[in-house]
């Protein structure tokens, strides 16, 4: 075969190529939409998960920023739990009560409810992530305070926080402050020692103003997040419960809590400030 034949034949093959290259990059894959697991009858909107957060609880949900659409933990959750159902997501901002919420129809499931709640008129699932009033120090500290070293411990004004560290170390311990992230800036430059927290929320405060800071001991028993369901909707209970359990054990809570918080938590080990007159408390 002469060099002209070689280059014709070269060119063609190139020429097919790209006309092979051109139609894969114009080609999409969508997946198969799963199969519905939850009946209809049991959600307020066919085909859809419509779940409630409260946007002013970041990093569990929140405004993103110059935008009207909801971010955080929970829309992750939310996803999560509709994907598990074979179902549509649908967002929407409740507030503070998920009570009213549920009872009312707005929403099938109310997200970042507290599982230490008390007199709570809806059913609740296990928590999906721990939380509780958290002492953070720098990474450099190591002692945990006692009621007799009179630590200074900055905390939101009128907060669970501020309260919580009047009740172990008294009145005087308390420096409040305007908002958490002034709280941990006070600590960085050494007006306080510690700063007390929800372990959630304080951990991402920490995370995306980049104080290298960390939780040293709890200032409660912890608790966590969890789902509210009706009461009287058992069938969304069992679908809501069983797509739980595959959240945690399947590590997909863990990749969620590193895009918001830096890493997961574990609390299970950390040591427990039980009262100002008796020794801290290592849970078992």
């Amino acid at each position: 075969m002469n060099r002209a034949k070689i280059a014709m034949l070269v060119c063609a093959v190139v020429a097919c190529a790209s006309l092979l290259l051109a139609g894969c990059q114009t080609q999409t894959y969508t997946p198969p939409a799963k199969s519905q697991t939850v009946s209809s009858a049991a959600l307020g909107k066919d085909g859809t998960l419509r779940v409630g957060v409260n946007a002013a609880s970041a990093p569990l949900a929140g405004k993103a920023s110059g935008s009207s659409r909801i971010v955080g933990i929970d829309v992750d959750v939310a996803a999560y739990l509709a994907d598990q159902l074979g179902c549509k997501v649908e967002v929407t901002d409740v507030g503070n009560d998920p009570a009213a919420a549920l009872s009312n129809g707005t929403v099938d499931v109310v997200l970042g409810v507290d599982s230490s709640e008390e007199g709570a008129k809806y059913w609740r699932s296990n928590p999906y992530i721990q939380t509780g009033v958290a002492l953070f120090g720098t990474t450099a500290e190591t002692s945990i305070p006692t009621a007799d070293s009179a630590p200074k411990v900055a905390a939101q004004a009128s907060s669970k926080s501020s309260w919580r560290v009047t009740n172990l170390f008294g009145d005087d311990s308390l420096v409040s402050q305007e908002d958490l992230k002034s709280a941990f800036v006070a600590m960085d430059q050494g007006t306080v020692r510690y700063v007390a927290a929800d372990a959630v929320i304080g951990t991402y405060v920490a995370f995306t103003n980049n104080f290298d800071d960390k939780i040293i001991a709890l200032l409660q028993d912890p608790s966590g997040y969890c789902a509210a369901v009706s009461e009287s909707n058992a069938e969304l209970q069992n679908a809501i419960s069983g797509a739980m359990d595959s959240l945690n054990s399947g590590g997909m809570i863990n990749i969620i809590e590193a895009k918001w918080l830096g890493s997961s938590m574990n609390l299970s080990d950390i040591t427990v400030v039980k009262s100002a007159a008796s020794d801290s408390k290592k849970k078992s």
